[in-house]
């Protein structure tokens, strides 16, 4: 039901008609805009902010006492920065152990491999599984074999993620972590494995969550690192038969309440009109959460600062949102589409950082045709910073996508993903993979485009229902 009325309110805002809007953007704002683009370029204060985040709560995974501890640190730092109606707002969160993950080549040459459990995998009983390895690239290779091929064998996904600046090759090879398992488990498999969906060549395994299908068996999952994937497949080259045994226990627990943070910078006469930025302030709990996305958390809460100590407030309400458990679930962004769906037509435009501290290389939106314009003079303003023009196919960020489905359009500041999958998920998540240059120059992105959007006119239309795009 609920479902159903959102969909007609997405379609009722789109068949609305509106305005054309024009692309000029006054002298005074243009001019607090390149101004506002120096201040954050040399006065960021993002990397004390991700410093403080990482110190006081550490990894924070959905449910865990790390997830309370940074839901209070937010609430305090954003009443010390001097945001407005602070609050946190409850998200019900699932709660899962990763425990302890055991993966070894028992036969023909006997080795112990670095792995760890995928992100919502059941554990193995207390004996483990021992069975031969099924070696496929992918899941549609795997979906060619017949069933007498896969029953009763440990699939192994064996696609290599290359380093690719708009992280392509991720989209392609993360496929394998989330639905290759229940690929497997429709096939009779009794595990499976993935090849880490990652750049690194360190001997670390990545994380991630897997998505079970309701069709298929529930069965274990773990990921082993790069290393560790090329001997296992170095093995399956040589021999007819290797053999792989697995141990976890990593268990589900019942759910618990965490929340979006919130917090504002309340406009003047268009104060009802929402600029939202956004991002996640969970993590997986492997590393410290750094990269992924303390970053992102730094890079939206001083993009509003910076705004503030400029002195600038703009027509609209500017409302960051640090959003509760996006890895595993994207809890926090249905919750908060949910809980907003009446107020969509409100919600201006949104943007979310989520790819660590690369710089920002392209600007992607994704507005109403008639917004376009306007965005190629919002553009003029970022340029400088070394960003091209991109495309109206923004994704937007997961934490948006519900909000995005129900017409919010979104701007897509493109971060560079070249490095970011090197520690993405792992333990090398840490505060010193943090590039204060590239964390700058996003604040000063970020805050440019937050400030125009808030500050103009003219806004960006509505989004179509994604069935109709």
């Amino acid at each position: 039901m609920m479902r159903t009325s959102l969909r007609r309110l997405a379609i009722m805002l789109w068949l609305a008609p509106g305005l054309a809007l024009a692309a000029n953007i006054p002298s005074t704002i243009r001019d607090d805009a390149k101004q506002l683009r120096q201040r954050a370029l040399t006065e960021s204060n993002a990397y004390a902010i991700v410093e403080s985040l990482v110190l006081e709560a550490g990894p924070r995974l959905a449910g865990s006492k790390g997830d309370e501890a940074a839901v209070a640190w937010a609430l305090l730092k954003l009443e010390e920065l001097g945001f407005e109606n602070v609050r946190a707002e409850d998200v019900e969160v699932p709660h899962w152990e990763r425990g302890e993950t055991r993966v070894e080549i028992t036969a023909p040459f006997p080795h112990r491999l670095v792995a760890t459990a995928l992100g919502g995998s059941f554990g193995t009983d207390a004996d483990g599984i021992e069975a031969p390895v099924l070696m496929v690239t992918n899941i549609a290779e795997l979906e060619e074999l017949p069933r007498s091929r896969v029953e009763g064998t440990i699939v192994f996904f064996n696609d290599r993620m290359e380093p690719t600046r708009d992280a392509s090759s991720y989209s392609r090879v993360v496929r394998n972590r989330a639905y290759g398992p229940s690929a497997a488990a429709r096939l009779g498999a009794v595990a499976a494995i993935t090849r880490s969906a990652g750049t690194s060549s360190d001997r670390i395994a990545h994380t991630g969550s897997l998505r079970y299908a309701d069709d298929a068996p529930r069965i274990p999952a773990a990921a082993i690192s790069n290393p560790d994937a090329n001997l296992l497949e170095r093995q399956m080259q040589l021999q007819d038969v290797v053999t792989l045994s697995l141990s976890m226990t990593s268990r589900h627990l019942e759910p618990r309440r965490s929340a979006n943070v919130i917090g504002e910078l309340r406009g003047t006469d268009a104060a009802d009109e929402i600029v939202l930025i956004g991002a996640h302030l969970d993590s997986w709990d492997l590393g410290q959460g750094a990269v992924d996305d303390g970053s992102g958390v730094a890079i939206a809460i001083e993009a509003v600062r910076q705004i503030r100590e400029a002195g600038l407030r703009p027509r609209r309400t500017i409302r960051v949102v640090l959003y509760a458990n996006e890895e595993f679930g994207v809890s926090g962004g249905k919750a908060y589409a949910e809980k907003y769906s009446d107020q969509v037509a409100q919600h201006v435009i949104g943007l979310e950082a989520d790819l660590g501290p690369g710089k920002v290389w392209r600007f992607d939106v994704r507005v109403a045709a008639k917004a376009l314009p306007l965005v190629e003079e919002m553009h003029k303003l970022i340029e400088p910073l070394g960003i091209a023009r991109g495309n109206n196919e923004a994704y937007g960020g997961a934490d948006l996508v519900a909000m995005r489905d129900l017409g919010m359009p979104v701007l897509g500041p493109r971060q560079d993903a070249s490095l970011y999958f090197e520690v993405h998920h792992t333990v090398n998540d840490t505060l010193d993979k943090i590039s204060r240059e590239g964390l700058d120059q996003n604040v000063a992105t970020y805050a440019v485009l937050t400030y125009l959007a808030a500050a103009i006119e003219q806004d960006f239309g509505r989004l179509p229902p994604p069935d109709s795009e």
